[in-house]
């Protein structure tokens, strides 16, 4: 018994300068993969959440939903098409989307959050005209036609702008935000985008202190399979041109980049499959992942 309290008094003495030195600043943080739909890490991630905000940090939650929006797709009939790593969103696609991003997945975080003590408010990027979205196409280079054919990728689109007074005021308020990454354009339409990306816009328009992705994988791994760490933006240079950071961890290490080169002071790529992974990201020495920093 009385070891069990030294431990824990050890790790609240480890806790203590961190807890300090984030006191009253911005933590944006994209919840995404296996923590979204495991029951203990959505769990383990509330609570984190929740502690967060009761000691005085100030967390904005961006979340995903790609593999439960391809599901739903998948049962009313619709085919899910991607290219480039990006879903092709027709009017049909983007009415699901907005259902599954904007309406269930969005009020399972924010009840999550209150059953475990937290005041959490759910958004779009269309609420408060938070975030103004901007069509995507892509161009393509076909032997057959002298000019790059473009592809039309219906309501997929890209940040524009980015308006936070709404966030501003719900932090002010002691609201925790829950933001959905669906943007609207100038010509009125709604658009699906990327909830890194939204993630990263959103962190360098707040001055956030951290921008925090939770993944799948441990972090960014060396070739033997090591942990890398305490990255700086040469050295993410250096791995991806060697091939050692490739394939679906380029977005979000360019994410996390362009962030810290807007000024957020660090990124954190963590691993979501693990328990409390937030909290031991922010407040042990050793954390869960690989930290990016200027």
């Amino acid at each position: 018994m009385i070891k069990t309290a030294l431990e824990v008094a050890e790790v609240l003495t480890e806790a203590l300068p961190y807890i300090q030195k984030h006191t009253g600043k911005t933590i944006v943080i994209k919840y995404g993969g296996n923590a979204m739909v495991d029951d203990a890490l959505q769990s383990s991630f509330a609570r984190d959440i929740v502690l967060m905000k009761q000691i005085g940090l100030n967390p904005v939650i961006v979340h995903g939903g790609g593999p439960q929006i391809g599901q739903l797709l998948e049962r009313i009939g619709i085919k899910s098409e991607f290219i480039d790593g990006m879903r092709v969103t027709d009017s049909e696609t983007m009415d699901v989307v907005e259902m599954v991003l904007g309406g269930l997945i969005n009020k399972q975080i924010v009840n999550l959050i209150s059953r475990h003590g937290g005041k959490a408010v759910g958004l779009t990027g269309k609420d408060g005209q938070l975030i103004r979205a901007k069509k995507v196409s892509l161009k393509r280079n076909s032997p057959e036609a002298n000019e790059p054919e473009i592809i039309d990728m219906g309501h997929t689109g890209d940040v524009d702008t980015i308006d936070p007074s709404v966030v501003s005021i719900l932090d002010d308020g002691n609201f925790i935000p829950v933001i959905a990454p669906i943007g609207v354009g100038q010509d009125g339409m709604s658009y699906n985008i990327n909830a890194d990306t939204v993630a990263g816009k959103l962190a360098a328009v707040l001055k956030a202190e951290k921008l925090i992705l939770l993944t799948n994988t441990a972090g960014i791994l060396d070739k033997s399979g090591k942990l890398l760490t305490g990255l700086k933006p040469d050295q993410v240079k250096q791995l991806i041109e060697n091939g050692t950071i490739f394939g679906g961890m380029l977005p979000k290490i360019h994410c996390a980049m362009d962030a810290i080169a807007s000024g957020v002071n660090t990124a954190h790529i963590i691993d979501g499959r693990v328990e409390h992974a937030v909290l031991l990201e922010l407040f042990t020495d050793e954390g869960v992942g690989t930290l990016l920093k200027r």
